[in-house]
């Protein structure tokens, strides 16, 4: 029996990760607009992982259509290399400042 196979795509090499499609990444990012909006909405920040720098993109980009929707600024902060931090103006980390040489 000879069966038609659709959605089909090759898998890559041996332990590398999969693109996402064009829909999956559009599906991605409204999940990631609506559960990071909410929560930023409920205490002011948020914080996801991310790894890549195509992760990092996305939530940059993220954070940009938050901030058109809610016509403030939304901060994006890398907190340390696998974590970005996105947040409303107020509750912006301080940058820390090193100590004055004698």
């Amino acid at each position: 029996m000879i069966r038609d196979l659709y959605n089909v795509r090759l898998q890559p090499a041996e332990g590398g990760p999969t693109p996402l499609t064009e829909e999956e990444e559009q599906r991605f990012r409204a999940v990631l607009f609506s559960e990071l909006g909410n929560k930023i909405a409920d205490q002011g920040w948020a914080r996801f992982p991310a790894y890549t720098p195509q992760e990092r993109r996305r939530l940059v980009d993220v954070a940009q259509r938050l901030a058109a929707h809610w016509e403030q600024q939304v901060f994006v902060e890398a907190e340390d290399p696998c974590r970005m931090r996105l947040c409303l103006a107020g509750y912006r980390t301080q940058p820390e400042t090193l100590p004055a040489r004698p």
